[in-house]
């Protein structure tokens, strides 16, 4: 019984995520904030013009955060492109009076267990900026270009599925269009629909 709850569980979160439509679109000046850290430390935003950034949207509880933790995938991008001098931040908007809220201390913590490796990683205890840009699941992924607009929004990839084994064989959308802008190209695709469980608002 307890399998089929969690099996629902899962099948309602993919078909709300398939229902959300990104509220930001490429080609929209992404909006700007100051987000304290987990270090305690302010970072906005416009620090990063002249940069590509990643905003990835998380949370430890969801099962679709954990299967690209799980398989190395997440950890695996923060690296490739951090060392490519791509910023990377990832952002927790579960409002701090829902029961999945994660302290500082406590996200720390756990992005550390995972060996993961953001350029930061923001709490967003009021929400506001997952509700400014849209975030409809974790994970959520935007990618910001140098000038200060989004070039891709939407899902990490199109294996829609809380299994980690099919973030290897996965088509990453994330990695194309980091990979196309860098090398001076359009993004091919750059809006699709974001899949995992939905924002804790």
């Amino acid at each position: 019984m307890q399998k089929r709850t969690v099996i629902a569980t899962i099948a309602a979160t993919m078909l709300f995520a398939a229902q959300a439509a990104t509220a930001l679109t490429p080609g929209t000046a992404a909006p700007p904030f100051t987000i304290t850290d987990t270090a305690g430390k302010a970072v906005k935003l416009a620090d990063y013009r002249g940069k590509y950034v990643v905003l990835e949207w998380t949370n430890p509880e969801c099962p679709f955060v954990r299967k690209h933790y799980d398989s190395g995938n997440m950890q695996g991008l923060q690296k490739e492109w951090g060392a490519k001098e791509v910023v990377w931040l990832a952002v927790n908007s579960t409002s701090q009076s829902h029961s999945e809220f994660k302290a500082p201390a406590q996200m720390d913590g756990w992005m550390k267990a995972q060996g993961a490796a953001p350029s930061a990683t923001l709490i967003d205890a009021t929400s506001a900026t997952g509700r400014d840009y849209g975030a409809k699941t974790t994970p959520h992924m935007f990618v910001v270009d140098p000038a200060g607009r989004i070039i891709y929004a939407g899902a990490i990839d199109d294996k829609r599925s809380a299994n980690p084994a099919d973030a290897k064989t996965a088509n990453n959308y994330v990695r194309a269009a980091l990979t196309q802008a860098l090398a001076g190209k359009p993004v091919t695709v750059a809006s699709t629909t974001p899949y995992g469980c939905s924002v804790k608002y």
